[in-house]
C-alpha cells in the first residue's frame, strides 16, 4: 500500500517537472569558454543558471550545452584559480565568455618531485613561492627568501652573520640526534646539508658558527621554491624527505627575455645593542659593591661596542640575459655580492654564473637539458664563536671589559690588563678567511619514446673545495691555554704566532633514470604513472695544516711556510653510497577524484648489514567538491578536501657508525673510534593528515588549512659510555616516539581590486605541538652554559612526556633581605620548564599597489617558546663588578649581594614571544611606452629587521647559538651571538 502512495507522488511530480518545463518555454544556450590572457580553452568549466538548478561542465575543447528556462536571465561560469562571473543573456542563443585567473590562481605549476603539477591537481602539501613573493632586500642564502612565509616552515638564524647557519625545520623537529634539516633539490640534483665551508681548525678562542649550506647560490637567480611539507609529497624522496623537501628551481630563458639588470646597495647597522655602563656609571656601581673604584680605574672612558661594530655597506650586481628560438632556450647570468657584516672584518663576497639551456630535437622528440653553475665565496670571519670558555670570544670580550681601560698603552701597543682579552687586539691581530669554489651541474635527456610514454635520464655532479686559512699574530695578549689534537699538544698562540690552513673538499655524484607514461580521457579522467631508478655517492675529505712559533719574532707574515714548527697534517676521508627505486602513480576521476600513490625503496651503505634497504610508502587522496553538481557553488568558487599518510626515512649522521673502526694518532696511538652495531637501522616518520583548499566571494578569498601528525621512531643516537672504555660509545636505535601535530592555516584576500588601487593580503599561522613518548628509562642532557662557574653546566633535557629541548633548571623566586638568591626547592633541584620550540607562528602580509607604485609590508610573529640568555648568566650580575667587569645597567645599581652566584636557573630564562617588522619594500615601475633600447625600469627601497617588539631582554629572542653536548642539538640559548642588522637597501631593476 505504501508503495503504490509512493509511485502516485513520484508520478505527479514528472507531471509537474514537464508542465514547467513546458510553461517557461526552455531554450538550449551554446558557447566556448576560454582563458582570457592566451584564447586557450577552458575544460571542466561549471555553468549554472542564474536563480535556476541544473547546470553544465564544459568540455575538453571549453565548450558546453546548457538548457534553461525562459525566465532565465544570466549564467554563472565558475572555475578554480579564476575569478567566477556572471554575464547576463541577450537575444541570441550562443554565449562565448572569457575568465581571468584571480591573483592566487591554482592554475599556477608547481615543482613536485620528478615533475610539475598544477596546484589544483596537487594531493600532497605543497607550497609555493615566486620572486615576488620572496623577501626582499640584503639576501645571503636562499632560506632568508622564504623565512616567515609558508605555514608550517620554521626559519632560526644561528647569528646575524652574513652567510650564517640556520635551522630549517618543516612541520617540527622530529629527531634528537640525527639531521632535522629538510633535503634540498636544485633543479632537480639533491644536494649534501653537509657544510661544505672549512671549520676554524685548532682555534684557540673556540668554534665559530657553521656556514649556511646554500650560501653558495645566488638568490637572484631563484625563480621559484617549493615546499613539499607532508609524507605523501615527499616520500617519492624516502630516505631523504623524513624532514621535508625543498625544491628550488632556477630561472630558464623565454622568448623575448632580453637582458635583465640589477644593483642593489644597503646600509646595515646593529638593530640593538647591549645596555652596558659608561665609565663614570661603572666606577659609581663598582663603589657601591664595597670595592675600591679606584684601583681599576685607568682613566678613559672606552665604549668598547663602538670599537667592535660599524656602519656596514654592502652591494649586490646582478646581470642576466635570455631567450627561446627554434626550440633552443637559453639563460645566462652574473652575480657579485659584497656584503659587509656589521662586525668589522667580518662579511661574505660570492660571484656567481649560471647557464640553464635546453634543445629539442628530432620535432621535439628529443630534448637536451642543462643546468651548470660555478661559485666562488670568499667569507672573511671575525673571532665571534659559540664555544670559548673562560678566555671569551669578540662579544664576551666586549661586553665584559672594564670602561675605563685605554684601547692603546703611549707606546701604541694594545692595553692588557694581565687576565682580560682587549677585543680589539683580537680583531685587529686575527686574520681569518676562506675560499670556496664550487660547481653544481645536471645534463638531462628526454626521450619521447611513443605517445604518452616517455625516458628521461639524468646526471648531477655536486663538487666543492674549500680552503680556511687563520693566522695569529704573536704579539696578541691573553691567550694562555694550550690544546692537545689527537695525541700532539698545540701550545698557546700569545707571543708565538699560528697560522692554520684546513681544507675541506665534497662531492657528490648521482644519475637518476624515470619512464612515465600518461593517459587523458574526454572525460577529464587521467593517470601518470612513473618508475625509477636512482644512485648517489658522496666522498668527503678533509685535511689540517698547523703551524706555530713565528720565524722573526713578534712578526707575523701571512704565509705558512713563516713559522718554524710544523704540526704533522691529519684529516679525515669518508664515503657513503644511496641506491633507490621508486614509482608513483597519480590518477584523476573525471577531475573529482584524486590519488597519488608512492612507494620507495631505499639502500644506504651508513646502515649495518642487516638493514641497509628500507621501503617507504605513501597515499593521499583528493576530492574536488566544488566539481559536483550538489556542490554550493553560490558559496564556493573553488572546494576541495584531502587526506594523506606516508612513511618517510632519516640516514643524516655519520658514516662508518655500523663498522668497527680504529684511528691512529698523532703520537702513533691506536684507538677505538665506535663500537660497531650491524643492526643499526633507518630512523622512521610515520605522519597522516587532512586538508582542505577553499576559494569563495568570487575567487577574492582563498585559503588552505592542514591538520598533520608525525612520529618519529627507532630514534638514532650515539649513546656515549662513561669513560674508560675501549670506544667512546656506540651508534643505536632507540626506544620513544617523538610527536609532531598541528594545524596550519594560510589565507589570500583581495581586499580592494580595482584598476586603479589593488590591496591583497597574505596570512598563514602554524599551531604545533611536540612531545616525546615512551622514552622511558633514559634523560638527555643538552644545552652547554658557559661561564666563570659553571664548567658542565646544562639547561635542556630530552625526557619522556615533554617537547624536545625542554629546559630544566633551578627555580628561581628573586632575591632575599640580603640580596642572595631564593631557590625554593633548592639550587641543585632542577625542574622542568618550558620548551624551546615555538607553540604559534603566524605572519602577515600586505600588498599595495596604486598605479605604478607598490608597497609590500611584511610582519611576523612567534610565540610560546623559550630562550636562555647564556650571555647574561655569564656576565650580566652584579658580583661581576667585584672583578672589575662590566655589566648591563638593569643590574648595576640592584639589591643583588655582589657575592650571590650566577647559578643556571630560571633568572636566565625567558618568554620570547616577539612580533617582527621584518620587511617593508616601497618601489616604482615606470611606464616606458616609447623606449626602444630599455624595456622595464624599476627603483625601490626596503627596510629589513625595522622593528622588533618582545618582552626578551637579551637582543633579539630569535637566535639559535649552537650548544650541544656530546652532538645533541640544542635550541633556543642566547650567548653572544654574532647580532642581527637593520638594513636598509636602494635597488635598481632594468630590462633591455
Amino acid at each position: 500500500m505504501q508503495f503504490k502512495h509512493l509511485l502516485k507522488v513520484c508520478f505527479f511530480a514528472v507531471i509537474l517537472f514537464f508542465s514547467a518545463n513546458v510553461m517557461a518555454q526552455n531554450k538550449t544556450i551554446t558557447g566556448k569558454v576560454t582563458d582570457k590572457k592566451d584564447g586557450s580553452p577552458l575544460p571542466g568549466v561549471s555553468v549554472t543558471a542564474v536563480g535556476a538548478t541544473g547546470g553544465a561542465i564544459t568540455t575538453a575543447d571549453g565548450d558546453y550545452k546548457l538548457s534553461v528556462a525562459g525566465n532565465v536571465t544570466a549564467l554563472k561560469f565558475s572555475y578554480i584559480g579564476y575569478v567566477a562571473q556572471t554575464v547576463n543573456l541577450g537575444s541570441g542563443n550562443t554565449l562565448n565568455v572569457s575568465l581571468e585567473t584571480s591573483s592566487k590562481s591554482l592554475n599556477e605549476v608547481v615543482v613536485i618531485g620528478y615533475g610539475t603539477q598544477k596546484v589544483k591537481d596537487a594531493t600532497g602539501s605543497v607550497a609555493s613561492l615566486g620572486t615576488k613573493d620572496f623577501n626582499k632586500g640584503v639576501i645571503s642564502t636562499p632560506d632568508q627568501l622564504l623565512q616567515g612565509r609558508i605555514a608550517g616552515v620554521t626559519v632560526t638564524s644561528a647569528s646575524g652573520e652574513p652567510g650564517g647557519g640556520a635551522s630549517i625545520n618543516i612541520r617540527g623537529t622530529g629527531s634528537i640526534r640525527a639531521g632535522n634539516d629538510p633535503l634540498y633539490v636544485i633543479d632537480g640534483v639533491p644536494v649534501s646539508n653537509d657544510s661544505y665551508a672549512a671549520s676554524s681548525g685548532s682555534s684557540p678562542i673556540g668554534m665559530s658558527s657553521a656556514r649556511n649550506p646554500l650560501s653558495f647560490l645566488n638568490p637572484n637567480d631563484i625563480e621559484n621554491i617549493s615546499v613539499l611539507k607532508d609524507a605523501s609529497a615527499s616520500a617519492i624522496y624516502g630516505s631523504r624527505g623524513a624532514n621535508g623537501v625543498v625544491l628550488i628551481t632556477t630561472k630558464k630563458g623565454r622568448k623575448g627575455q632580453g637582458i635583465q639588470f640589477s644593483e642593489n646597495t644597503s646600509l646595515s647597522s646593529t638593530a640593538s645593542r647591549y645596555n652596558l655602563l659608561s665609565a663614570p656609571d661603572f666606577l659609581k656601581a663598582v663603589a657601591g659593591t664595597g670595592a675600591d673604584a679606584n684601583a681599576i680605574n685607568k682613566g678613559a672612558n672606552t665604549n668598547w661596542q663602538d670599537q667592535i661594530f660599524r656602519k656596514a655597506v654592502s652591494q649586490t650586481v646582478n646581470l642576466g640575459f635570455g631567450g627561446a628560438k627554434d626550440g633552443f632556450t637559453y639563460r645566462a647570468s652574473f652575480g657579485y655580492d659584497d656584503q659587509n657584516g656589521i662586525i668589522k672584518k667580518s662579511g661574505l663576497k660570492r660571484i656567481t654564473g649560471r647557464i640553464n639551456a635546453s634543445q629539442m630535437l628530432f620535432k621535439d622528440v628529443v630534448k637536451l637539458d642543462l643546468s651548470l653553475l660555478g661559485s666562488n665565496v670568499k667569507n672573511q670571519y671575525a673571532p665571534v664563536t659559540n664555544d670559548a670558555g673562560f678566555q671569551g670570544s669578540l662579544i664576551g670580550a666586549t661586553i665584559g671589559l672594564n670602561p675605563t681601560y685605554p684601547i692603546k698603552n703611549a707606546d701604541g701597543t694594545y692595553y692588557f690588563d694581565g687576565s682580560n682579552l682587549n677585543p680589539v687586539d683580537m680583531l685587529n691581530n686575527t686574520y681569518d678567511s676562506d675560499n670556496i669554489n664550487r660547481t653544481l651541474g645536471n645534463l638531462g635527456l628526454t626521450i619521447k619514446l611513443a605517445k604518452g610514454l616517455s625516458y628521461r635520464g639524468t646526471f648531477g655532479n655536486d663538487y666543492s673545495l674549500a680552503k680556511r686559512k687563520t693566522f695569529y699574530d704573536p704579539r696578541i695578549q691573553g691567550y694562555t691555554s694550550s690544546s692537545t689534537i689527537r695525541g700532539k699538544t698545540v701550545p698557546s698562540i700569545s707571543g708565538i704566532g699560528q697560522g692554520d690552513l684546513q681544507t675541506v673538499k665534497l662531492s657528490s655524484q648521482i644519475t637518476e633514470q624515470t619512464l612515465t607514461y600518461e593517459k587523458k580521457w574526454s572525460d577529464n579522467s587521467s593517470f601518470t604513472i612513473l618508475g625509477g631508478y636512482s644512485y648517489q655517492v658522496f666522498n668527503n675529505k678533509s685535511i689540517t695544516d698547523i703551524r706555530t712559533q713565528t720565524v722573526t719574532p713578534n712578526v707575523l707574515v701571512q704565509n705558512l711556510d713563516s713559522f718554524k714548527d710544523h704540526f704533522p697534517l691529519f684529516g679525515d676521508t669518508t664515503r657513503s653510497e644511496l641506491q633507490s627505486y621508486y614509482a608513483r602513480l597519480n590518477y584523476s576521476f573525471k577531475d573529482k577524484y584524486l590519488l597519488t600513490a608512492t612507494v620507495r625503496t631505499d639502500g644506504s651503505s651508513k646502515f649495518g648489514a642487516n638493514h641497509k634497504y628500507a621501503t617507504f610508502p605513501a597515499l593521499a587522496l583528493k576530492w574536488k567538491v566544488i566539481n559536483e553538481s550538489f556542490a554550493p557553488k553560490s558559496l564556493f568558487d573553488d572546494l576541495s578536501l584531502r587526506l594523506n599518510y606516508g612513511k618517510t626515512g632519516n640516514q643524516e649522521f655519520p658514516a662508518y657508525q655500523s663498522l668497527s673502526v680504529f684511528q691512529t694518532d698523532l703520537a702513533g696511538n691506536s684507538s677505538q673510534l665506535y663500537f660497531p652495531n650491524p643492526n643499526l637501522k633507518w630512523e622512521t616518520t610515520t605522519a597522516y593528515g587532512a586538508g582542505i583548499d577553499f576559494t569563495i566571494v568570487g575567487g577574492r578569498l582563498s585559503g588552505t588549512v592542514d591538520y598533520f601528525n608525525k612520529s618519529t621512531k627507532d630514534l638514532l643516537f650515539f649513546n656515549a659510555f662513561p669513560q674508560p672504555t675501549a670506544a667512546p660509545g656506540i651508534w643505536t636505535n632507540l626506544a620513544g616516539n617523538v610527536i609532531n601535530k598541528g594545524l596550519e592555516v594560510g589565507l589570500t584576500f583581495q581586499a580592494v581590486n580595482t584598476s586603479k588601487f589593488q590591496w591583497e593580503i597574505n596570512y598563514n599561522m602554524t599551531l604545533l605541538k611536540n612531545n616525546v613518548e615512551n622514552f622511558t628509562g633514559r634523560v638527555v642532557q643538552t644545552g652547554a652554559i658557559n661561564g666563570q662557574g659553571l664548567s658542565g653546566a646544562f639547561s635542556q633535557v630530552i625526557q619522556n612526556g615533554y617537547p624536545l629541548f625542554t629546559f630544566k633548571v633551578a627555580k628561581y623566586n628573586g632575591l632575599d633581605a640580603q640580596g642572595f638568591g631564593i631557590y625554593p626547592n633548592g639550587i641543585d633541584v632542577q625542574t622542568l620548564q618550558g620548551s624551546a620550540l615555538p607553540k604559534f607562528t603566524a605572519s602577515l602580509t600586505n600588498n599595495f599597489t596604486y598605479g605604478n607604485w607598490n608597497l609590500s609590508v611584511f610582519l611576523n610573529a612567534v610565540t610560546g617558546f623559550y630562550v636562555y640568555d647564556n650571555t647574561a648568566n655569564a656576565y650580566f650580575y652584579r658580583g661581576s663588578l667585584l672583578t672589575g667587569h662590566n655589566v648591563s645597567q638593569d643590574v648595576a645599581f640592584t639589591n643583588e649581594n655582589p657575592l650571590n652566584s650566577g647559578q643556571v636557573s630560571t633568572r636566565w630564562l625567558e618568554k620570547g614571544d616577539f612580533l617582527r617588522v621584518s620587511n617593508v619594500s616601497l618601489g616604482y615601475t615606470f611606464a616606458l611606452k616609447n623606449t626602444k633600447a630599455i624595456k622595464t625600469l624599476r627603483f625601490s627601497l626596503t627596510g629589513q629587521n625595522l622593528a622588533l617588539i618582545t618582552g626578551y631582554k637579551g637582543l633579539d629572542p630569535e637566535i639559535n647559538v649552537n650548544k650541544q653536548i656530546n652532538n645533541v642539538p640544542s635550541r633556543g640559548i642566547d650567548y653572544t651571538g654574532y647580532p642581527k642588522a637593520r638594513t636598509f637597501t636602494f635597488g635598481i631593476n632594468a630590462g633591455f
